[in-house]
């Protein structure tokens, strides 16, 4: 497709006619969308035959149009479609059938599987035991935990009410009565493969947006466990043994701190057990600060549960197979790892609405998500959004965000000005920068305001 004939260009046109008091829109009776040239407008997205959403025309009483909005040049590889729910009318569509990447939307994607698969209160354990064959051995064992904390008594890391280490400390002290540890070994294997995928910047680690994915360490491997944002290190299971050695205090204080395979004749230490949160609240902290480590988890921790090896070559088929439980038709995705920080993830904006239908309606345990979404201009990652011209629409969107290199994207509800609800997925894929933030938020505004009224603009089908 070249820039003149694509979709978006239309829609300047539009916008440009609209501004001078001219007529350039073609109305195409049937209701065709903004559709990709290789692509047909009409064709069902991937939704089971009776709930698929269908084209609305231009019909009377939409008069609305936020083709305008669209056409900001800050909205570069725009991808984005609206739909109005309880009816399934496609109320604007811009390669809305088109896999794309997805930045952190696709957080979205790893709650809905992990409240699939795993439930509201699944709860991950981290335990230690002692070798029966090497007194003096302990072994510290990571089931994939990384709100699991460093610090101290009284305090609190980002992972409101995580376990602590100082708990399987006492434990541990209790049980020694006096005898001194010699050796930590550290066991994270309940994981497979890479810990860190190359197509994912290092940067991410270094400035503090993710950490390795390990099934043993602390606070997201934090260098700052109360910070958000925070550099990561690049040996988190270290990390946690250190933590560990250094809580025991005197009888560890000579400890060696090694990752070596454990031995097999292992018992559990009593009471040498800590139970992380159940993650319904680490999809409510996930979704509102966009916590990249405890998605990339969740993701782990689904796979496993549904028999695979917790890896990141194992979230496409395990992400798939939960969301397809949920009723929902896979075909098409390419699912790289469970934050979006991969480029390369593919999901149509057909499919994250037709999850987010989902979530609007409480399907399943989905309620959860729907409780957990940043709302424009109050709360997590929407806080400071949403504000001077747009802060009519504060209060009544419900979405989540995303943000790599070369995407900003939204997708979510909105709650519309006339009352009607909608569910909307917008994109901005390229040599994008922050700036797109403010016409994403501008297009979200105008989706508000229009409601049920907005008119599917149409253009003529385009062949190459």
């Amino acid at each position: 497709m070249t820039q003149s004939n694509s979709p978006l260009n239309y829609l300047r046109q539009i916008a440009i006619g609209a501004a001078s008091g001219l007529v350039l829109l073609v109305l195409i009776i049937g209701g065709l969308s903004l559709a990709s040239p290789n692509s047909n407008a009409t064709n069902s997205p991937t939704n089971s035959p009776t709930d698929s959403p269908t084209v609305s025309p231009t019909a009377e009483g939409r008069d609305c149009s936020i083709a305008e909005l669209a056409a900001d040049k800050r909205l570069l590889g725009l991808h984005a479609q609206v739909i109005n729910p309880a009816t399934n009318e496609v109320l604007f569509d811009l390669l809305g059938d088109t896999p794309a990447q997805t930045a952190s939307v696709m957080k979205l994607l790893t709650a809905a599987a992990a409240v699939q698969v795993l439930g509201p209160n699944f709860r991950v354990e981290t335990k230690v035991f002692f070798d029966v064959d090497k007194p003096g051995t302990i072994v510290l064992v990571g089931a994939g935990d990384p709100t699991l904390s460093r610090v101290g008594i009284g305090k609190e890391s980002v992972y409101k009410g995580a376990p602590k280490i100082s708990d399987l400390a006492v434990a541990i002290r209790e049980w020694a009565r006096g005898t001194p540890i010699n050796t930590i070994v550290l066991d994270s294997s309940y994981f497979s493969g890479p810990t860190w995928l190359s197509t994912v910047p290092d940067s991410e680690r270094t400035l503090g947006y993710q950490s390795h994915v390990t099934a043993l360490q602390v606070d997201g491997d934090r260098d700052n466990p109360t910070l958000e944002t925070s550099p990561r290190s690049n040996d988190p299971i270290g990390r946690a043994g250190q933590a560990l050695k250094k809580a025991i205090g005197d009888l560890a204080v000579n400890a060696t701190v090694t990752q070596v395979q454990p031995g097999t004749n292992l018992q559990q230490i009593p009471n040498a057990t800590v139970k992380s949160q159940p993650i319904s609240k680490w999809i409510t902290h996930m979704l509102q600060v966009s916590d990249n480590t405890e998605a990339e988890y969740l993701a782990r921790l689904v796979s496993k549960q549904l028999g695979y090896d917790g890896s990141y070559a194992s979230v496409d088929a395990a992400i798939k197979a939960a969301l397809t439980r949920a009723g929902l038709d896979t075909t098409g995705l390419l699912l790289k790892d469970g934050s979006g920080e991969d480029e390369t993830n593919l999901v149509s904006a057909t499919f994250i609405n037709s999850l987010l239908k989902k979530i609007l309606n409480n399907e399943g345990n989905f309620g959860i998500i729907k409780q957990s979404l940043p709302i424009a201009g109050e709360s997590g990652s929407l806080a400071n959004r949403f504000k001077d011209l747009n802060v009519d629409a504060a209060g009544h969107i419900l979405a989540k965000t995303g943000w790599t290199r070369h995407e900003y994207s939204l997708a979510g509800i909105i709650m519309a000005k006339d009352g009607t609800d909608l569910v909307f997925s917008i994109a901005t894929i390229g040599d994008v920068n922050a700036t797109a933030k403010e016409a994403i938020d501008n297009m979200a505004t105008g989706i508000y305001r229009c409601g049920n009224k907005l008119s599917a603009e149409t253009t003529p089908k385009i062949v190459n």
